[in-house]
């Protein structure tokens, strides 16, 4: 089978016969992968090398025309090794890069994360959950988040009536 997209560019497209001829590859329905050029089916080493990786678990061989590299053959799982190294130290250099900048960003006293909810809204939301009113109802009803409600409802019990409030804020 032949699958050759045409026209299309840039790592964020839709790529429809790629697609197909992965599902191809995951049905088993090909023995081996051709492709012109690396660069030409692959936009980035991680996926180049992501997509060798699941091509060697189905059993199926790869094999780039132009660089002529064949994973059937001990040279071409070598050339296949070193790409997986660079693969590695990409994500790794991509890692560090991340780290640094939050520590960075932390240093300078900006504060990361998802901001707390307000303790009026908590309020709101245990009052909601003392009528016995499911998850979803009660988001409705404070205008919150089912999943800032599921948050809420595992941070702090339920209070009864006559009880003190306490004060917390869920991050």
């Amino acid at each position: 089978a032949e699958c050759m997209d045409q026209g299309i560019s840039g790592t964020k497209r839709d790529r429809p016969q790629l697609k197909a001829v992965m599902d191809l590859a995951r049905r088993r329905q090909i023995d081996v992968l051709l492709v012109w050029r690396y660069d030409r089916f692959a936009r980035s080493i991680s996926h180049l090398v992501n997509t060798l990786e699941e091509l060697k678990t189905l059993g199926i061989g790869f094999i780039s025309y132009q660089e002529g590299v064949d994973t059937h053959t001990a040279q071409g799982r070598m050339v296949f090794g070193v790409m997986a190294s660079l693969a590695e130290f990409e994500r790794e250099l991509i890692r560090e890069r991340v780290m640094c900048s939050l520590r960075r960003l932390k240093d300078s006293g900006i504060k990361l994360g998802r901001p707390g909810i307000e303790s009026s809204k908590v309020e709101e939301v245990l009052s909601y959950a003392n009528l016995d009113l499911s998850n979803r109802a009660i988001a409705e009803r404070a205008g919150v988040s089912k999943s800032a409600v599921q948050r809420i409802l595992a941070q702090k019990p339920i209070r009864q009536e006559g009880q003190k409030p306490i004060d917390f804020a869920v991050a």
